[in-house]
């Protein structure tokens, strides 16, 4: 106790440049924490939005046996359509006899004919009056709060009869145990866990440690004289971490505060494609106990560390000894984590990529560890080694006295450089998690295909359908009925259209001649097993009966070309001509195929006027997953805001590095003046102290990061093992820190020269 009662009165009496310092460490360690604070509340931010997801699903009376009451309980239904690059939710719901409670958000199950929709819902219907197509009936009202997973959300709640509801569910209550379409899936969630921690805490590590040893050489000197005043090995290093202790639960403190503020601000303004509300973001007990105990636990390690020199041997820090050179191990890690790195880009390159992902699932987050671990504390030996070599073999001052500084102090180099080596590391690993989320929501076909069953809509519905303004073309495809030997009957289908409606939906067409079956035909697609002269029976219903559609596959051919990025319709279909279909009667089993361009304005407005024509059919829209496009906005937004954090905190772990090793540094740049070294020398020595062993790092950096992008899109099942176009990116920013970091080290040397700082020393 007498110990850390002596830390803290040094820190309050031992001058104004170390309270300054103390001001220093507590405001770098807020940022830390309230960037640390930022990573931990994204994981309770989306578990708060899947809970009111789940809250508002319905859940089915059962009876005895299993089978759902419909008997008296209100009907619902649901379907998510897609809003350009959003999910537009419609729930409709049919009042029974039996009360319920309502959905959540909602003051009571909205009429026949009411609409109650979303707050962003409500100034898209403004803005976009067209919208109102998809919702048949009146706007009565707002959804709550409870009822929504954010703000942005857009959903609706549509009252209906009965009637108009013959496939909806029965519901009984409301809320299940688990959303089943969560804001980000369990298996992506992992995925960007793993990023974040990359991006952000590996360099947010750094500039903690960074913080906790401002003035390292002063305060280490100051406690080798404590050490031989008296002072015990335990209790120097007691005294150094009360002051760090100290400084780090002011800074906690602090970067709890600034975490607030970022909440208040950032939940009303959202990020793109993710908002929240504001008690979304409320800190949980686990997230304060880790900023106010773990960060001051980690300052506790890092000072007693620190002070392990002075309290072991304090003669030798206070006649400024030789230091020993810094430890080969630190290339384990980096050199077991490049094999693993290495075996998996062979593995890709020879075309045996890895099926198993659970093995690579441990095996290459740790090889990202162990290389990450491998930069930092490789870097201090890679720079005494070339500092070396460099000034055995150079004939200039500056350089040689630049590397002879690095030379006696390779530890400099780590505390300086290593967190912007680590930034363009994750950086690299970052684009990799992007360039596979690309490859899934890339649309490179020219058109979009959407698939509605036939069997949900009337035939005034169909004719609606068909006749949208902005379709390029539509189709019918039937499925044919099943004999009673299901393995040996002929599946080939049905597409009723005419030869024009055919050459608008797929390409090549040739030898189509109206008012005939024609067998339709393309060689780059895998054939079936049919035969011209194969019959072929279709189910078409009309009224109450239902009549069979014989017919034979012809021997005549229609060859077309379907590209599989566009596919439409199947090879070995029968092209029937509308006249045949027996009139009054309609498939029994088909679908409605739907062709537009792709472009998301106009697969907006096709999606409204199928609203607007059958509000309640399953429409598929083909290639467009809006839940998983929804999803990759998420993981882009919050891997985006992981890089601005990593790059606040790389860049704020130079400056303060640099700075504070400048500083450290006035008795020896007093010295070389005083000896008749010019300013400009000076300045020199210092930019080629700081920009060689960071140039190193980043080449290294540069080389690994993209071993490891590579290794995660040979594990990640995608088309893309390797991707050229970002080497450019990562070596212009690599370029852009050097120029930012030998452009921030010309003022560390000042014009002003102090001989006390020799006379003290």
């Amino acid at each position: 106790m007498k110990e850390l009662l002596l830390g803290l009165r040094l820190l309050l009496g031992s001058g104004r440049g170390n309270r300054a310092r103390f001001v220093l460490m507590a405001v770098g360690g807020s940022l830390g924490v309230c960037c640390l604070a930022i990573v931990l509340a994204i994981p309770g931010i989306i578990a708060a939005q899947d809970g009111r997801i789940a809250g508002r699903q319905p859940v089915v009376p059962r009876d005895q046996s299993g089978q759902s009451i419909r008997d008296g309980f209100p009907l619902t239904l649901s379907r998510t359509d897609p809003y350009g690059a959003a999910p537009l939710t419609r729930i409709f719901i049919a009042r029974g006899t039996k009360s319920i409670e309502p959905p959540p958000g909602l003051k009571s199950i909205p009429r026949d004919g009411q609409v109650i929709v979303s707050p962003h819902l409500h100034r898209l219907l403004r803005a976009e009056p067209a919208l109102a197509q998809r919702f048949p009936g009146k706007e009565a009202g707002l959804i709550g709060a409870q009822g929504l997973a954010r703000a942005d959300e857009i959903v609706a709640y549509v009252g209906m009869t009965r009637a108009e509801l013959p496939d909806g569910y029965p519901v009984k209550q409301w809320g299940t145990d688990y959303a089943p379409d969560p804001t980000v899936e369990a298996s992506t969630l992992d995925i960007v866990r793993f990023t974040m921690a990359a991006v952000v805490l590996l360099p947010l590590a750094v500039f903690l440690s960074v913080c906790a040893r401002l003035s390292a050489a002063e305060r280490t000197r100051r406690l080798a004289a404590l050490r031989l005043l008296g002072l015990s090995v335990k209790g120097t290093q007691r005294v150094n971490a009360a002051e760090t202790v100290a400084a780090a639960g002011v800074g906690a403190v602090l970067g709890l505060g600034e975490y607030e503020v970022v909440n208040q601000l950032v939940s009303r303004i959202g990020l793109p494609g993710f908002k929240w509300y504001l008690a979304d973001g409320a800190l949980s007990a686990s997230t304060l106990l880790v900023c106010l105990v773990g960060c001051p636990a980690l300052a506790w390690f890092v000072g007693r560390a620190s002070a392990r020199k002075a309290a072991e041997n304090p003669l030798a820090v206070r006649r400024s000894a030789v230091e020993k050179p810094p430890s080969r191990w630190g290339f384990l890690p980096l050199t077991a984590g490049m094999g693993i790195l290495t075996g998996y880009c062979i593995a890709g390159a020879t075309g045996h990529a890895p099926t198993s992902t659970a093995l690579s699932s441990v095996l290459v987050p740790s090889a990202v560890i162990l290389v990450g671990a491998g930069l930092a504390l490789s870097l201090p030996a890679l720079s005494q080694y070339l500092a070396r070599r460099t000034a055995r073999s150079t004939q200039s001052l500056s350089l040689s006295l630049a590397m002879r500084r690095n030379e006696a102090e390779p530890g400099g180099a780590l505390r300086v450089a290593t967190g912007l080596v680590l930034l363009v590391f994750v950086a690299s690993l970052a684009q990799g998690v992007l360039i596979e989320l690309n490859q899934v929501s890339k649309n490179t076909s020219p058109v979009q295909r959407y698939d509605v069953l036939l069997e949900q809509t009337d035939e005034s519905q169909q004719h609606a359908l068909e006749n949208l303004p902005d379709l390029r073309a539509h189709i019918v495809v039937v499925q044919p009925e099943r004999g009673g030997d299901a393995a040996t009957a002929t599946r080939a289908n049905a597409v009723v259209a005419t030869c024009t409606q055919l050459r608008r939906a797929v390409r090549a067409v040739e030898g189509c001649v109206d008012g005939r079956p024609l067998w339709l035909w393309d060689s780059t697609q895998v054939q079936e097993s049919i035969r011209a002269g194969d019959a072929v029976s279709y189910a078409m219903r009309g009224g109450r009966q239902t009549h069979d559609l014989k017919l034979t596959v012809p021997h005549q051919k229609v060859r077309f070309h379907d590209p599989v990025d566009a596919q439409v319709i199947s090879t070995g279909a029968i092209l029937v001509p509308p006249s045949m279909v027996p009139r009054n009667t309609r498939p029994q089993s088909a679908t409605l195929i739907l062709i537009s361009d792709s472009d998301f304005q106009t697969v907006g407005r096709v999606l409204d006027g199928i609203g607007g024509a059958a509000p309640t059919a399953i429409v598929l829209p083909q290639g467009l997953q809006v839940l998983a496009l929804q999803q990759i906005t998420v993981v882009k937004t919050l891997l985006a805001v992981g890089m601005i954090l990593g790059l606040i905190i790389g860049v704020a772990a130079y400056l303060v590095a640099a700075t504070d090793r400048a500083v450290e540094r006035r008795p020896q740049v007093t010295a070389l003046a005083l000896l008749g070294a010019r300013a400009r020398t000076l300045r020199a020595v210092q930019v080629v102290q700081v920009v060689l062993p960071l140039a190193v790092g980043l080449v290294l950096a540069v080389v690994v990061g993209k071993m490891a992008e590579s290794s995660y899109l040979v594990t990640g099942g995608g088309a893309v093992f390797w991707d050229g176009g970002g080497v450019p990116l990562l070596l212009a920013c690599a370029l852009g820190v050097l120029v930012v970091a030998a452009v921030g080290a010309l003022p560390l040397v000042g014009r002003r020269i102090d001989p006390e700082l020799i006379r003290r020393d």
